[in-house]
């Protein structure tokens, strides 16, 4: 059993004294993993641990495999009945694992490579502390979410009506920081992540022979020349106090045996991202301008496919406010980070912040006698989640939960 952190309080104190069965949980849905929309046996053990706790309600199957639960609060509402959402996701990534601890996968091609086990492990320790002690005004949600790893599973469930049939007044999410020691909270009042968008461009030129290259039109050297120009799309039209992305990573072009064949197309791919809709709206209609001009001048074609992702996760000021007093009032002014640079990473949760206020952070998990980036960081096949930080990141759930449901 890893060791738990030093932190005062009564809610982290009970929470730690259940760290043993939260971790055996954790492994155990690490030992079997599930990738977006297949996360069966992933929901059935989630809903199974909210009925042993005592949550009021269970529902699975919103958004094909999400699970969400309700628990409702022993004091009385004034008013209308306040309502507060808790988020962690539920899939696992199509990566061979590569480590050897006892819990590793038990599924080949499959690992919990992002710690949504132990977002998951969290959140129902946050259920079980909720359910037991009561002393709140309004309901809690618990979402638990498929498909965060490019699958969409947030919008799956709100076009699915999570929001119409358990409405919240906000919604918060966390996720695991190996940036940042175990024991430590981050966030920022504004963008946390960027927005993910697709890129796909196609060149048509004319083949030919290689020895004969001015009776062709060269698709590659046209790629070449779109891959130089699109890196001044940031450096030249984007403010130095802006920030965004392009990154053209793949090109497929003729054959590698036919080394004297100029090929009649060839075809890049890449990401754009951005935490602004002015500047995802700049890139994309300045590359599509880019990628056809490039082109004509070389007697080619090229079309532009961009294809929107997700969007860009920003905090709402006021609910960022929020999770850093709750923050504050676990681990102490020291160690809560609340100025965290955003990364160009993306999360689904953007999609839910688009519908409802709330607020999105890091929870650190890397041992802070370590050396400074020496933990395996988040998507690497030798990557596993931090059990010491379970009772902390049930805590914070829990913690954030009595904060917007406080009595007036």
């Amino acid at each position: 059993m890893p060791a738990t952190l030093d932190i005062p309080g009564d809610v982290y104190r009970r929470l730690s004294g259940h760290a043993a069965e939260l971790t055996a949980f954790r492994r155990d849905l690490h030992a079997h993993p599930e990738i977006g929309f297949e996360e069966v046996r992933t929901g059935a053990r989630v809903a199974q641990a909210l009925r042993l706790c005592g949550v009021d309600e269970v529902h699975t199957g919103i958004g094909r495999t999400g699970v969400v639960g309700v628990i409702r609060g022993a004091r009385p509402s004034p008013g209308p009945v306040p309502s507060v959402g808790l988020r962690a996701d539920l899939d696992a990534l199509p990566l061979r694992e590569e480590n050897d601890c006892a819990w590793r996968s038990t599924r080949s091609g499959l690992m919990h490579a992002c710690g949504h086990d132990g977002h998951t492990a969290m959140l129902v320790g946050a259920a079980r502390e909720l359910a037991s002690h009561r002393d709140f005004a309004g309901d809690v949600v618990l979402i638990f979410q498929p498909g965060e790893e490019g699958f969409a599973g947030a919008k799956a469930m709100i076009d699915d009506g999570l929001f119409e049939r358990f409405p919240v007044d906000s919604v918060y999410a966390l996720h695991n920081w190996p940036s940042l020691p175990a024991g430590h909270i981050g966030l920022n009042e504004g963008p946390m992540m960027a927005a993910a968008d697709r890129i796909e461009i196609t060149i048509n030129g004319r083949g030919g022979h290689g020895a004969h290259p001015h009776l062709a039109i060269d698709p590659v050297l046209v790629a070449a020349h779109i891959i130089m120009a699109a890196q001044s799309l940031v450096s030249r039209n984007l403010s130095p106090l802006d920030s965004a992305v392009v990154s053209l990573c793949a090109m497929q072009a003729g054959d590698m045996a036919a080394y004297s064949v100029i090929p009649r197309q060839a075809r890049l791919t890449g990401t754009v991202r951005t935490f602004r809709a002015d500047v995802q709206q700049m890139i994309e209609e300045r590359l599509a301008r880019l990628v056809e001009s490039v082109a004509a001048g070389f007697g080619a074609t090229a079309t532009l496919d961009y294809h929107r992702g997700y969007p860009a996760t920003v905090n709402d000021p006021v609910h960022a406010r929020r999770v850093a007093e709750v923050a504050r009032s676990l681990v102490g002014e020291a160690r809560v980070v609340s100025d965290l640079s955003p990364s160009m990473g993306a999360e689904d949760f953007a999609f839910m912040l688009q519908v409802k206020p709330g607020a999105y952070f890091r929870l650190g998990q890397a041992d802070p006698a370590a050396p400074a980036g020496s933990s395996p960081f988040l998507h690497s096949p030798r990557y596993d989640f931090n059990d010491a930080v379970l009772p902390l990141g049930a805590a914070m759930f829990a913690g954030l939960a009595r904060r917007a449901l406080a009595p007036a």
